[in-house]
């Protein structure tokens, strides 16, 4: 989320966090492209009109990586020229402010599941079938009650499969830059999930390397 209005960052952050999604926040320019040096993202949420570096210069940055990104311009530039030139720019999604929650949910998913990269919508291993968009996961047909964390986290292990996925990989991917590196929650979460998932056991932990599907 790179957005220099902190209030609005501050919403949208935690709003996307309570829908599974782990979200780092930069405030300018210059802080985004920082980030985007040190960690892959699916989707970045792009403000236009952003100090330090320009959002439309970012928005080019990006398109050139190789590790391509997701681009949602999220911007009060909303006319129909200021649509065009964005995505001329090379973002893949413009939506104008003011905006509707839901929406921004759906499109952020919508644009994780484009991003050349990802998977099929539906991921299936061992039994499981998870599928992000409707939020439901199931083992052998039986529908699993999942909390949000818990939901991510097997996400997660389900696209990694068959690799293993560190805690550091977790943390990252589930939580935010904020975690705590020393803190016990993804071992607290996997077995918590472990328990839900049932018998016989599918979640594999091997010391020093971490957890996987199978």
């Amino acid at each position: 989320m790179v957005e220099d209005a902190r209030s609005l960052a501050a919403v949208l952050v935690e709003g996307l966090g309570d829908q599974g999604m782990a979200v780092d926040v930069a405030y300018d320019g210059l802080e985004a492209a920082a980030k985007l040096d040190l960690n892959t993202y699916d989707v970045v949420v792009l403000d236009r009109d952003l100090p330090g570096i320009h959002g439309d210069t970012l928005c080019q940055m990006i398109t050139e990586r190789d590790d391509r990104v997701m681009v949602l311009m999220l911007t009060a530039a909303g006319a129909p020229g200021d649509r065009v030139s964005g995505l001329t720019l090379g973002a893949d999604d413009y939506l104008a402010k003011p905006f509707h929650f839901p929406e921004l949910v759906l499109r952020i998913r919508s644009l994780a599941r484009r991003r050349p990269a990802a998977r099929a919508r539906v991921l299936r291993a061992a039994g499981l079938e998870l599928d992000p968009l409707r939020r439901t996961a199931t083992r052998d047909g039986n529908r699993l009650d999942l909390s949000v964390k818990e939901f991510a986290l097997l996400e997660a292990l389900l696209r990694a499969t068959p690799a293993f996925l560190s805690t550091e990989d977790l943390l990252e991917q589930v939580w935010d830059e904020h975690a705590d590196p020393f803190t016990n929650t993804v071992t607290v979460t996997i077995g918590r999930l472990r328990r839900k998932l049932g018998n016989p056991p599918i979640i594999t932990t091997t010391p020093g390397v971490g957890y996987r599907i199978g």
